[in-house]
Order: C-alpha cells, then structure tokens, then sequence
C-alpha cells in the first residue's frame, strides 16, 4: 500500500547510510531546508541528469539555507561509484530494504514497455527548516526539474 503524504505535514523521520557509510536522519537537517529527491536508478539517463544537475546548483543550494539529498534502493557502494563517475556532489542514501522509500510513499507499481513491476516513483519533497513539508512533486521530469525546485526555495524562504 502506497502512502500519501501531503504538504503541511511532518515529514517522515529515517535513519540510513550515505554513500561514506555515514548513519544520516532527518534531525540532521533540523534549521536548514532540505530537498529530498527519490530516483530509481543510480547511473541510468534520467536519474544521471538529475543528479547532475542539481550537483551543478548545489551551491545556490546552500547560499539558500538548503541540503540536497538524493534516495534510492542501491547500495552504498553503487552510490560511490555514481557519484564518482559522474562527479556528484550531492549526498546520496541507501534504501535498500526499501523503508525509507515506502514511507514517503514512493515504492509502488511502474509500467514500462507494457510489463508492470515494483520501483521508485521518481518524486522530490521540499521540507522546511521545521521539519514539514512544503511542497512535493510527483512523477517529476528530470529536465528542468533541479531550477525549479531551487526557484520554490527561494519563493518559499521570502
């Protein structure tokens, strides 16, 4: 069963490892405005352009009062290996028992060339120094996707 989360609400507490092995929660961010981002696959197109592109904002990011981090399923050392052949700057976590994912509401049924399978529903959540939800995008396009999200912190911290 997939969650619904909504904005205005707590966002969920999760506690996993980045790609330094590091336990990361969401205390961690508690003051500073997070963006969480929720992809399928590490270095596969689309999830490369994202990931790319938001390392290439990071530091409006940052001057913004915000962290970015991606989540998917792989596995600490896939996260390694992305991150250093793509060059990313960006805080990466593993879910791989999938927890973290469904709690957020973003494990569920995909369709791809006609066959239906279990995977990440590519989503983003932009949660506020307070720990809520403040806006949520669903079945996001890559393209694009990193400045958008960075002109809704900016619109959101005025």
């Amino acid at each position: 069963m997939v969650m619904s989360l909504n904005v205005g609400e707590k966002a969920p507490d999760f506690a996993l490892v980045n790609q330094e092995n590091k336990k990361i929660s969401l205390k961690d961010f508690s003051g500073k405005w997070l963006v969480l981002y929720f992809y399928p696959k590490d270095n596969t197109p689309g999830c490369t352009i994202e990931g790319i592109d938001f390392t290439m904002l990071l530091s409006e990011f940052h001057r913004a009062g915000a962290e970015v981090v991606g989540v998917s399923p792989d596995s600490v050392k896939s996260h390694c290996n992305f991150q250093e052949k793509q060059k990313l700057k960006i805080m990466l976590l593993s879910d791989e028992s999938k927890e973290m994912l469904k709690k957020y509401g973003v494990w569920g049924k995909k369709k791809f060339m006609g066959r239906e399978y279990d995977g990440v529903l590519r989503t983003t959540f932009l949660i506020d120094a307070k720990g809520k939800i403040a806006q949520i995008w669903r079945e996001v396009s890559v393209k694009g996707h990193a400045r958008e999200v960075l002109e809704k912190l900016l619109e959101n911290k005025k």
